[in-house]
């Protein structure tokens, strides 16, 4: 309620009653946010009965930034035009306002005006600000979403599941997206109002406002900081001491913070999913419906020829020269959903928008929006950075071997490696689902392979005619902390002993490729006879990895099979994860809303070294706030830990509780708890 002088005595703008018909009373109840192409009120006091033609004409006047917006008193200016009616009673005058479905998201000041009947200015009322977001319930709006079940996710959901791990293994990450938490909102805003676009010419900026393709790009160029004055920076060589390892962060509300609190410096560090969390966060804020995706096997091509080739010797080194093409283990982004109208009819719906800089979009780092039918037909032509994205899910890979003599062999030629078991979360529940099949024909069919030739690629054969070795690599179940084998098998097809050599290599890598240092590694000269198949095993044992496996826990295998006649060259590699412990948080009786809840989270130390300078971080979206609590002492082999938090829930309804410990000698182990707040 304020108060003014006047004729008008004071404005109630209803933000309970608005916020929850908008779906934004989780942001929050003090404060006015609307959503556009949908009314809202608000009650103008009167010092005594309300004004009212022909002696009075009230008019609404808007400010969002310095464009002014004049309100009619009328829906004359027709569905593109704001406009206002106004209802009388004993002393007071109820306004509802009509905003058009494609006016511009931002902080809007408003002020009432009294004009007398010849329209001279009589009396000025501030009567406050409000919040204007997308608006994904609303048919005229380029955001429309016709499907409740989807809404409740991909815009009200704050807990989220990313996936990690490989296209075999896969991993759940529980995040917290937390885009109701309080001033969030805010963030958003200052986001966008901190894009060089927007600091360089603000008028054009704020213009573009209105646009979801618009803004959906700025943010996917804001959240990474590599040329702005963007959210996260990233890193990816283990180096984290000046900032926080991309492993700990469990959600993107104390990013968003930090950022905001430190002045819009950059906050170290993020890699993909952290960069796809955040983008997520913002979007759905926003009012654009997002969600997060996983790709396995994600090709990084840099010189966009949609394949991607790997260069080795002999030795199994590689010896690419410059920027080298990379398969990434996983790569996460988000989908956005929105109308394209400045693309041809059919491009309407999901959208592929990229925050991790990896290459550059129209000289900045970001990707999209990039419609996911263009991709799946072959359509690398259509804005923005179809070719790039094409490539991260459907590019052939081909293995070269480069001899001592210059010339090169190429060894394999795989069209069903890139582009795996696309994932995102389920609208149903925790449960994975698959969307390959919206970015993709079925591999290896001819459908698949005409659009591959289609965007652009002839279509790569390998000769392997009058070959008759085949090599292969299992490993058994890879426990962090433990030693396994490796089993790589080379079988003779044809009806002659073959001699042949065969090199076994293990790396540490991260899941975007980057090698970190050799494991082990074997060489045999070995004769497989006809018809039979041979074995060796390589065992991989702790003391060897763990000082320089990296935070993702990833082991790339590598064997090469050279026949002494030269006609059999054959390359294999598989990626494998370590199985990692989790954390056990449990919650101790009832939580209602402000009153304390406990928690108690349990460890045990899995590796055969002791743990130092270990931490825990908490935080869930209506719960708590990001908290440290750190381990009491060194952790022994074996050793069981327990601490405890308290918090007070701020909002009722089914949340997470996400927990992450890390150590000196152990990253990245999770945990998660949901805990139903009940009202007072």
């Amino acid at each position: 309620m304020t108060d003014h002088s006047g004729v008008f005595s004071g404005v109630d703008l209803q933000c309970w009653m608005n916020n929850r018909a908008h779906r934004t009373e989780e942001m929050d109840r003090e404060r006015l946010l609307v959503r556009r192409g949908q009314p809202f009120s608000l009650v103008l006091q009167c010092s005594g009965a309300p004004p009212q033609p022909p002696r009075h004409r009230i008019a609404l006047v808007l400010h969002l930034g310095k464009v002014v917006v004049k309100v009619s008193d009328s829906q004359a200016g027709g569905r593109s035009q704001w406009w206002f009616s106004q209802q009388r009673a004993q002393s007071e005058l109820l306004l509802t306002v009509h905003s058009p479905a494609d006016a511009h998201v931002g902080l809007y000041s408003m002020t009432v005006v009294l004009l007398s009947p010849d329209g001279q200015l009589q009396e000025k009322t501030p009567v406050g600000q409000f919040y204007l977001l997308f608006n994904p319930w609303c048919k005229s709006d380029p955001v429309y979403l016709p499907d409740e079940e989807q809404l409740r996710e991909y815009i009200l959901n704050e807990n989220g599941v990313l996936y990690q791990g490989s296209w075999d293994h896969i991993r759940t990450l529980p995040w917290n997206f937390g885009q109701f938490e309080k001033g969030v909102v805010d963030i958003c805003f200052e986001i966008l109002d901190n894009s060089p676009a927007a600091l360089k010419n603000p008028e054009t900026d704020q213009a573009n406002r209105n646009d979801p393709v618009y803004v959906s790009r700025t943010m996917t160029a804001m959240v990474n900081s590599n040329d702005d004055r963007g959210v996260v920076s990233g890193r990816w060589d283990g180096e984290y001491s000046d900032g926080v390892s991309p492993t700990r962060w469990t959600g993107s509300v104390p990013i968003l913070h930090r950022w905001s609190e430190g002045g819009a410096q950059s906050v170290r560090y993020g890699q993909c999913w952290v960069f796809s969390g955040v983008v997520c966060t913002v979007l759905r804020c926003l009012g654009i419906p997002t969600r997060c995706i996983t790709n396995y096997s994600s090709a990084h091509d840099t010189d966009a020829n949609l394949a991607i080739d790997c260069w080795f010797n002999e030795d199994l080194e590689n010896v690419s020269t410059g920027r080298r093409d990379t398969v990434w283990n996983y790569h996460c982004w988000v989908e956005s959903w929105m109308d394209r109208e400045d693309l041809p009819k059919g491009y309407d719906g999901w959208q592929v928008l990229d925050p991790t800089p990896q290459e550059r979009s129209d000289g900045v780092y970001c990707c999209g929006p990039c419609p996911v039918r263009a991709i799946k037909e072959g359509e690398v032509g259509m804005k923005y950075d179809a070719t790039f994205v094409f490539s991260e899910v459907n590019a052939d890979l081909t293995n070269w071997i480069v001899h001592p003599d210059g010339q090169h062999s190429r060894v394999s030629v795989n069209q069903k490696t890139i582009g795996r078991n696309i994932s995102t979360k389920s609208i149903y529940g925790e449960q994975r689902e698959d969307i390959t099949d919206h970015y993709k024909y079925p591999e290896g069919s001819q459908k698949e392979r005409e659009v591959y030739q289609k965007a652009g690629r002839r279509v790569a054969q390998l000769n392997g005619a009058g070959q008759q070795l085949e090599l292969s690599i299992r490993h058994a179940q890879a426990v962090y902390g433990t030693d396994f084998d490796v089993i790589v098998e080379v079988q003779n097809t044809g009806d002659k002993d073959t001699p042949a050599r065969l090199t076994i290599s293990s790396n540490a890598v991260t899941y975007n490729s980057l090698h970190l240092g050799e494991c082990q590694r074997k060489s045999a000269s070995l004769t497989v006879p006809a018809q039979k198949a041979l074995k060796e095993v390589l065992r991989l044992r702790y003391d060897h990895y763990g000082s320089c496996v990296s935070e993702h826990h990833l082991i790339r295998v590598t064997a090469l099979l050279l026949a002494d006649n030269h006609h059999d060259i054959i390359l294999q590699e598989v990626n494998i994860p370590l199985s990692m412990p989790q954390l056990v948080v449990k919650v101790l009786g009832d939580a209602i809303v402000f009153r304390k809840v406990t928690a108690h989270i349990t460890f045990t130390n899995p590796l055969p070294v002791s743990l130092r300078r270990g931490v825990f971080t908490v935080e869930g979206a209506g719960l708590t706030r990001a908290k440290e609590i750190l381990a009491p002492g060194d952790i022994s082999p074996g050793q069981e830990v327990m601490v405890k938090i308290t918090f007070r829930p701020t909002r009722p309804g089914p949340r997470k509780l996400l927990v992450d410990f890390d150590a000196d000698r152990l990253r990245d182990v999770k945990g998660v708890a949901t805990v139903i707040v009940r009202k007072k």
